[in-house]
């Protein structure tokens, strides 16, 4: 059964009048008598009585149309769903992202955004490395916020930030009064790491190859706020981005004296995967990569 015979069909029911109903289809009158007998033995029993070219609806052809014609306004509204989903203006847009982000960037990102376009609806997942790319991958969000070294297979990147990475030392240690730290001073220091779920992971993982050398955990915490509050507990010392949500009293925060110690954070998506242009839009803007003026336009 084709959605074309359907169309036919409930045409032919309106005007009870094959030649009209063609004119009106812009269809060869033998094109639609065609459908509609092919759709007949479909179902088995006949549609219509026909008198010449007078056709009347039959009381099979009555219950069939009332059934049609709720398909077709499921299907209308289905498409002006989707339409206001997709639209720049009125779209929904999934986006996932790492637990630590959810403190001050994410919501700011989607405030400031809302501002320009509030009519723009947010669907937000927040995890794990893991929660977040499984996300991605099975198609539940259209874009993740996450680490540049965390990147999966097929996926398109594009940086939002880069934010300074520091040396985090308790304020009672003896580094917590200089200006900044060399890395080579930590070779002897209880170091806390983070394990392979936490995005920043890897980061730090590329940034300690590019240096030459490496430090041994003394624990690997879950997430960053627990390695921070280790940090205050003076168990230890780490590498850090500064944000709001790692702002734990006790802590001293050191530039690191080595160059490219940076976490660079960016928007991900998959390569061949459609994106709407309410996410397309939404992108280009958290990318930075969009004029204003065109969203205030």
């Amino acid at each position: 059964m084709e959605l074309t015979q359907l169309v036919y069909f409930l045409a032919v029911a309106r005007h009870q009048h094959l030649t009209r109903a063609s004119e009106d289809l812009a269809v060869t009158q033998p094109a639609l008598s065609h459908a509609i007998s092919k759709l007949e033995k479909e179902l088995g029993v006949p549609l219509f009585e026909r008198v010449g070219r007078n056709v009347k609806v039959n009381r099979y052809g009555e219950i069939f149309a009332r059934r049609i014609e709720r398909v077709m306004q499921e299907l209308e509204a289905g498409k002006h769903e989707i339409a206001e989903t997709a639209d720049p203006e009125t779209g929904i847009i999934s986006l996932s992202y790492l637990n630590i982000l959810g403190v001050d960037l994410i919501p700011n990102l989607v405030r400031e955004y809302q501002r320009l376009k509030p009519k723009v609806r947010f669907e937000l997942i927040q995890g794990n490395l893991d929660d977040i790319h499984s996300q991605l991958v099975n198609g539940y969000s259209d874009l993740t916020i996450t680490s540049k070294e965390s990147g999966i297979e097929d996926c398109e990147w594009m940086t939002m930030k880069k934010v300074p990475l520091f040396i985090v030392v308790p304020a009672a240690h003896r580094y917590a009064n200089r200006p900044s730290l060399s890395l080579l001073k930590l070779n002897d220091e209880p170091f806390i790491g983070i394990k392979n779920n936490c995005g920043l992971k890897a980061t730090l993982q590329s940034r300690f190859q590019h240096t030459g050398f490496s430090l041994t955990s003394t624990y690997d915490a879950e997430d960053l706020i627990t390695v921070a509050g280790f940090i205050s507990a003076g168990l230890g010392v780490s590498v850090l981005p500064h944000t709001a949500g790692l702002a734990l009293d006790g802590l001293v925060w050191l530039p690191i004296e080595e160059e490219g110690w940076v976490w660079e954070i960016g928007a991900m998506w998959k390569k061949y995967r459609f994106l709407s242009p309410a996410t397309r839009q939404f992108l280009q803007f958290a990318t930075g990569t969009l004029d204003i003026n065109i969203l205030k336009a």
